[in-house]
């Protein structure tokens, strides 16, 4: 059997890969996983022998047809047109977000396997007034390009789900703080770089208030939870097939303090406030706290603070 990850040469797809693998190895995984398939623009950067490349577009029918067959198991779909670039480009994100979404679900249904298809969606579908703390039945009402055609993608993995396509478990991901790398598209990008940078000894610009609200986790611990979607019993997740994975709520101050604890006063004194209307305005839309007891109880986790996942990022990546 074999595991497929669009998105696989991205840096949370690479680590799925790793930790799928893994998994295998330890016996973890419901199936007996020989391959890993990588869909992406670019060559996975996972060096196995049991990773298979394979580069190219999501709207390319031929090769969805080859690479998704009867042998799939499961589906990780994380490749996306981000929330700065689905805002910039409407029509590139409509291709990529939701017409590659369905062509990707038709591909799976056309095995007549179900594969398990784990969608990563966002707490970008969520905007309008919002309560202090998210039930798991809060409405959607998205605020952003990116928010609208994640919220259009869990409607449509989770009626092919419902229609027995696939058996589906939609994950909608906090803001995943620190990425390491370099900035990307993202308008929550400055979530990492006002920690990222100041600890490489780069300036940073942060374009929302200190009061700024946010719902982070560390991308080890969103890698974790994806692997585990894969794995958790389909009964106990009901016909309504969306799960809030777990998050830790902080300010940006907080955000900041966390920053002063590990790089010291001379890494926050690199982080300079320049206000942007744009992104303060997408990102003060979103939701800063939800009620993740259901999906504890299914045993995901969240990070145990915020200071955790910066000083993970600094063990493993600054130099």
């Amino acid at each position: 059997m074999k595991i497929i990850v669009t998105g696989g040469a991205g840096f949370v797809g690479s680590r799925v890969i790793t930790q799928l693998l893994a998994a295998q190895d330890a016996g973890r995984l419901p199936w007996d996983v020989d391959a890993v398939v990588s869909l992406d623009l670019a060559e996975s950067p996972v060096e196995d022998p049991r990773v298979e490349s394979r580069v190219g577009d999501l709207g390319d029918a031929e090769l969805l047809a080859d690479v998704v067959d009867a042998d799939t198991a499961a589906i990780y779909h994380l490749a996306a047109v981000l929330s700065g670039g689905s805002e910039d480009d409407f029509d590139l994100s409509h291709r990529v977000n939701v017409d590659g979404t369905r062509a990707l679900l038709e591909a799976a249904r056309a095995t007549g396997a179900t594969p398990r298809f784990i969608f990563t969606s966002s707490i970008a579908v969520f905007g309008g007034e919002l309560p202090e703390v998210l039930a798991e039945d809060q409405g959607v009402q998205p605020e952003s390009t990116y928010g609208a055609f994640k919220a259009i993608g869990e409607l449509l993995v989770n009626e092919y789900s419902r229609k027995g396509f696939v058996d589906a478990r939609i994950c909608r991901l906090p803001t995943i703080s620190v990425r390491p790398g370099r900035p990307n598209s993202a308008v929550s990008s400055f979530a990492s770089g006002i920690i990222r940078e100041p600890l490489q000894g780069e300036d940073s610009v942060c374009p929302v208030p200190t009061d700024t609200r946010l719902w982070l986790s560390s991308p080890q611990t969103v890698v974790d939870n994806l692997v585990h979607a894969a794995v958790v019993d389909s009964a106990p997740l009901g016909s309504w097939r969306v799960l809030n994975l777990p998050g830790v709520t902080v300010t940006v101050e907080e955000m900041l303090e966390a920053l002063r604890r590990v790089g010291g006063e001379e890494a926050v004194a690199r982080v300079h406030q320049e206000p942007d209307e744009r992104i303060s305005r997408i990102i003060r839309s979103w939701p800063a706290a939800f009620d993740v007891q259901r999906v504890l109880a299914l045993g995901f986790r969240p990070d145990g603070s915020f200071e955790e996942a910066v000083r993970q990022h600094h063990d493993e990546f600054v130099v």
